[in-house]
């Protein structure tokens, strides 16, 4: 069991007087509060949380992160308040416990719902501060650790959990060991086969490739020493996840994994980067395909190294990563690194650190997408991204999940540029904005200042980003439409009434709709969009409450431009005969609601009343009304039995029943059918009928069929 003692040791080159006290504190409280608890390994509790405030000294995170580390469970697993906490350690430690408490708290029913909750308050406790995450990422390793205490179902449930939220983020943030632990520790529970499998490949090769990979080492390490050049050198074996991951995603043997051995070397500076690759290749041919820049083109989490993999005199592959030792410390510890506590507040750095861009936007998704499964589909593009990298015309490097297309880069460059993009040009190619980026196109995009997003554009984005953008302006011109056509409404309602000189306006008449309308309305331009899409129905109840006793309509109103429609418990709104039905006057009709459109009437038939296709809270009532007769098309199927003076005989019976026809055609098919296909002028509905009747009485005739 890890003692205060050698955490203190870790950081005593780092830490005054007064933050060692702080940390010796926090330790004497946290065994006071889990006395007599114990860890399912046996341990006393408090090894847990002593461990937890180990891992984060090892990042080199400050004393009120490690005293929080040292105090995480108490919340949760003891009698302690958080009052109690503020009010002994301060609102610093106080916050990052309850953040890191709310995390733990998750009681969702289903696991996907589960997961989605935890995520959304990781991402919300981030945003405050990012060093919850780095006391979160310390606990779940340690529980990791000792996973094999529990039982079967937490073990699939704890190891599934790291694996999906834990280390994706933890790669995100540049914790490459951490990361790397966490996957291993969790690979033995999440996939016990394949686990096995790895090891049965990996132990019988292990010693062997240790002792080549020492002799290589020796080998370079005398090649740089001769260069002259400062260096220290590592080896590892690639880990068995590791192996068994790019086994998976590349579809390879065991044998084709290149980058089993490896080498890092570690030197002082960027050139001397360089100066190392060429030495390496100087003498080592690297395997074409294999050599990746990292230093010239960083990861989104900016992660730097020049990666490549080299082959031996005796054909043996190893892959060797060169960085700085700054560029090191980095890639283990990731932004908790160089995370700076003091020089701004947490929420500050966190938007504008350019390594947490992907946080933001998971902080948009979550605001615009509540639906869980939507969610955590979009949330594995931003979380586990495979990159590509393009390039702007003038060389600046964008970084975009790989699947995004050329509008995803044009939101990514700049918002403006993204609204307005009108096409684009790869490799100085016109392309379209729907084209997926390979890594090394260079990217640029038209604009044009007319040009506005269109909903087809959401099937064009892959980023959550882009789509977020692309929502938001759509409904901005929605909101605008809505207002427009309340606003229209509003004046055509009041139109109808004689109303004094001094009717209320502005503030005041907002003060009487308030007491009125069934919905909240927070100023004037809220409830024109409100009535506009349709929330707010101006009923002559409401001008009637907030208009001065007395006042009569000048005229109790049928639709204007169709007067031959009434809309139940509404005023004179804009309204259409939708074209997918052509509803014609007589048959049984619906109302439907269109923000910015007015009221689109339809057929009770129609196939998408039908098959409820429409929102049900914006279905109308309307019905016809007993006025000025109008002349309609209508469709019609004639289906017979083929024969001399058929469509002669159709013709009488239509003019029979004084109908026009607009159109007819003829067609014939096997087994002596035919099919007429007629365009009539008629009265209504009654008048259909009565045609469709005296048709179907000639001999011959199967069935007469509206289109």
């Amino acid at each position: 069991m890890i003692r205060i003692d050698d955490i203190l040791e870790k950081v005593s080159g780092r830490f005054g007087d007064k933050e060692i006290a702080l940390l010796q504190k926090a330790t004497v409280f946290s065994a006071r509060a889990h006395k007599g608890q114990v860890r399912r390994s046996g341990e006393p509790y408090l090894s847990h949380p002593l461990e937890v405030a180990s891992q984060l000294a090892d990042m080199n995170l400050d004393a009120t992160a490690l005293t929080a580390g040292l105090l995480h469970d108490v919340l949760e697993d003891t009698d302690v308040t958080a009052a109690e906490l503020r009010e002994t350690f301060g609102k610093d430690v106080a916050a990052l416990v309850e953040g890191v408490t709310k995390i733990s708290r998750v009681q969702e029913s289903s696991p996907e719902l589960q997961r989605a909750e935890t995520i959304r308050k990781i991402i919300l406790a981030m945003t405050d501060d990012m060093r919850v995450i780095f006391i979160k990422l310390a606990d779940r390793l340690h529980n990791l650790r000792t996973l094999k205490f529990l039982p079967e179902t937490a073990q699939k449930r704890i190891a599934s959990e790291t694996m999906e939220i834990y280390a994706p983020i933890a790669d995100r943030l540049g914790m490459g060991r951490i990361k790397a632990e966490l996957e291993d520790l969790a690979f033995r529970y999440v996939e016990p086969e394949e686990f096995f499998r790895m090891a049965s490949l990996l132990e019988p090769r292990r010693k062997k490739a240790e002792i080549a990979l020492a002799a290589f080492r020796r080998t370079l390490g005398r090649k740089i020493i001769e260069s002259r050049i400062p260096a220290e050198i590592e080896g590892r074996i690639k880990r068995p996840y590791s192996v068994w991951q790019k086994m998976k995603t590349q579809k390879i043997e065991f044998g084709q994994v290149y980058d089993f051995m490896a080498l890092r070397v570690i030197t002082d500076s960027v050139r001397n980067c360089y100066q190392v690759l060429g030495l390496i290749h100087q003498n080592w041919p690297p395997i074409p395909g294999r050599f990746r820049d990292f230093i010239a083109m960083p990861k989104p989490n900016l992660y730097q190294a020049l990666h490549t993999t080299i082959l031996t005199e005796d054909k043996s592959s190893f892959e060797i990563q060169i960085r700085t030792a700054e560029m090191h410390t980095l890639a283990e510890n990731g932004i908790a690194a160089h995370w700076r506590y003091k020089e701004k507040d947490a929420q500050a750095l966190v938007m504008e650190d350019r390594r947490l861009h992907w946080l933001r936007e998971m902080v948009e998704l979550f605001k615009e997408q509540r639906d869980p499964k939507e969610f955590l589909k979009q949330l594995k593009i931003n979380l586990i991204p495979e990159e590509v990298y393009v390039f702007t015309p003038k060389g600046r490097v964008i970084s975009l999940p790989a699947g995004a297309s050329a509008l995803d880069f044009a939101f990514r460059i700049h918002t403006e540029i993204g609204l307005h993009a009108a096409g684009a040009k790869i490799n100085g190619k016109p392309s379209p904005l729907r084209t997926p980026l390979r890594t090394g196109d260079i990217v640029e995009i038209v604009t044009a200042p007319e040009r506005e997003p269109a909903r087809s554009w959401l099937s064009m984005a892959f980023t959550s980003g882009a789509r977020h953008l692309i929502k938001r302006r759509l409904n901005q011109r929605d909101l605008q439409r809505a207002v427009a056509l309340g606003r229209k409404l509003w004046e055509r309602e009041i139109a109808r009434f004689r109303l004094p000189p001094g009717f209320p306006g502005g503030n005041d008449l907002l003060a009487r709709l308030t007491d009125v309308v069934p919905v909240p309305c927070r100023s004037l331009e809220n409830f024109f969009a409100l009535v506009g899409r349709g929330k707010i129905i101006l009923s002559r109840k409401i001008l009637e409450r907030i208009s001065p006793p007395g006042l009569e309509p000048r005229r109790k109103g049928y639709v204007g431009g169709l007067s031959e429609i009434q809309v139940k418990d509404r005023s004179r709104e804009l309204v259409r005969l939708a074209k997918c039905c052509a509803p014609i006057q007589g048959e049984q009709i619906i109302g439907y609601l269109t923000t910015g459109k007015g009221i689109t009437v339809h057929a009770g038939r129609c196939p998408r009343i039908v098959k409820e296709l429409l929102s049900p809270d914006r279905l109308i009532e309307v019905s016809w009304g007993d006025l000025t007769p109008v002349v309609y098309k209508a469709g019609i199927i004639v289906s017979a039995v083929d024969s001399p003076g058929l469509l002669a005989k159709v013709t009488a019976a239509v003019a029979g029943q004084n109908a026009d026809i607009v159109k007819a055609d003829v067609a014939t098919f096997a087994e002596n059918k035919a099919l007429i296909r007629m365009t009539l002028r008629i009265r209504d509905i009654r008048h259909l009928e009565a045609i469709r009747a005296e048709i179907a009485r000639i001999e011959g005739v199967v069935s007469v069929d509206r289109t």
